[in-house]
């Protein structure tokens, strides 16, 4: 099965200060390792299929905050996740592209993001 099957990345661009920050995109999730991160990820894809995604945001951080955004094409805001809404469902067509755009502010510990 191709690692890209749910949502491929075409393109990542971040601007990041961190003393450690690691961001692993999965099938089926996004996770990262931080301590100390202030700053922003935003990556490219399209879903593999049209259908409706349940997303979940699971931040276990020691301090700080995380957020994460799904944008359309356009960049404009379809749905936000953070530590008070961390659970949102949303239908999306396989031949748009969308992007997830993460931002953190003095944050140490870890997020992973599930559809």
């Amino acid at each position: 099965m191709n690692i890209w099957q749910y949502f491929r990345s075409i393109a990542v661009s971040k601007s990041i200060a961190a003393i450690l920050f690691v961001f692993r995109p999965c099938r089926d999730a996004d996770r990262v390792i931080l301590d100390s991160c202030t700053g922003w990820v935003r990556h490219m894809g399209r879903f593999s299929e049209s259908r409706t995604y349940k997303f979940t945001l699971d931040a276990q951080l020691s301090k700080g905050n995380a957020e994460v955004l799904l944008l359309d094409a356009k960049k404009k805001p379809l749905m936000k996740l953070n530590r008070q809404s961390s659970t949102g469902t949303i239908a999306l067509d396989g031949k748009n592209r969308y992007y997830l755009y993460w931002k953190f502010k003095d944050a140490a510990g870890k997020c992973e993001l599930r559809w």
